[in-house]
């Protein structure tokens, strides 16, 4: 009945003798009990050593039985402040392994840590991605902004894509309308059609991202530079505000296919659209420029453009008339 309690069944069985009897000797015991001397006193140490026996005051020497109700409920506060001891140590011990875990990250950058993998460097991005493409089931969703893409990273790519698209999978990838201006993307983009995928452009674009059966998601330390290295997670609350994200950007881009319409009220192409939303925002030519995925000499050659057009001398009266005529 008291295993829970760390009394064995001999223990418990001489406790009960005791209680019954108090005065009984140890030989008394085990004759009565059938076990031997030996036995008799390992229960009795074990007993004591639970605070089920004490020594009596009125025959010194002699150790007496403690009754259930103060014995059991002494056990059962020795074993809760067990617990908390143990509880404690345990809540040091993973805080410890926290920092362990984090020195090591440190020292091995690119091991995993639970579901999210740190990947510094091109080639342990390169590697995860030969990894994933070859564990892909059935769909690849990918952004790859900043226009006109290095002839490596196509490189790259094509035997990934290849293989992906071979075996079914569903290839939707997001380009910068930028990039229809470069000849060798824009040819790698057709070669992905002919194959099977899909590609639609749009004027900006999220960070460079890559999600892989909505499961996996990649994306770089700093999208500023991603030569730096890359994120690997698979946290799913990760992963789905990623997914609805590239959802979002999907639905609003043009397919590879389809010419850029200008806007039937505003004359003005998607783009242009963009690029003076990014200025009336505050942005440099620069950083405009980047997050269109062109030169900044193309944005000002752009915005000399729109100046003409809405006959401004200045940026500041041309965001005055563009937002007059509904353009902002």
């Amino acid at each position: 009945m008291l295993d829970m309690l760390g009394l064995d069944h001999a223990s418990e069985s001489v406790y009960r003798a005791l209680l019954a009897s108090p005065q009984e000797s140890v030989q008394e015991l085990g004759d009565r009990l059938g076990m031997t001397e030996p036995a008799v006193r390992d229960a009795l140490d074990r007993l004591a050593d639970l605070q089920l026996l004490r020594t009596s005051r009125e025959l010194p020497g002699v150790m007496q039985p403690v009754s259930p109700e103060l014995g059991l409920e002494l056990i059962l506060r020795s074993q809760e402040q067990d617990l908390v001891r143990r509880q404690r140590e345990f809540e040091l011990s993973k805080a410890a392994a926290a920092r362990a875990i984090a020195a090591y990250a440190d020292l091995r950058p690119n091991a995993p840590e639970g579901t999210t993998e740190r990947l510094v460097g091109l080639d342990a991005i390169q590697s995860k991605l030969e990894v994933l493409g070859r564990e892909v089931r059935s769909e690849c969703l990918s952004v790859m902004p900043g226009g006109a893409q290095s002839p490596a990273s196509l490189e790259a790519s094509r035997p990934i894509d290849t293989a992906a698209m071979a075996g079914g999978v569903a290839v939707l990838t997001l380009y910068q309308d930028s990039a229809r201006h470069d000849s060798a993307t824009l040819a790698y983009a057709r070669w992905m059609t002919e194959q099977g995928g899909q590609v639609r452009t749009r004027p900006t674009l999220p960070p460079r991202l890559l999600i892989v059966d909505r499961e996996v998601a990649v994306v770089p330390i700093d999208p500023a530079d991603t030569r730096l290295g890359a994120l690997c997670s698979r946290e799913a609350g990760i992963v789905a505000p990623l997914v609805a994200l590239f959802e979002q950007t999907w639905q609003s881009a043009v397919p590879l296919g389809a010419d850029r319409c200008k806007d039937t009220e505003t004359g003005l192409s998607a783009t242009e659209q963009e690029l003076l939303r990014l200025l009336a925002a505050g942005l440099t030519d620069e950083v405009a420029g980047r997050r269109l995925g062109i030169s900044a000499r193309s944005v000002r050659r752009q915005m000399a453009g729109l100046m003409e057009r809405l006959e401004a001398s200045s940026r500041f009266e041309a965001g005055l008339k563009a937002a007059q005529r509904g353009w902002l």
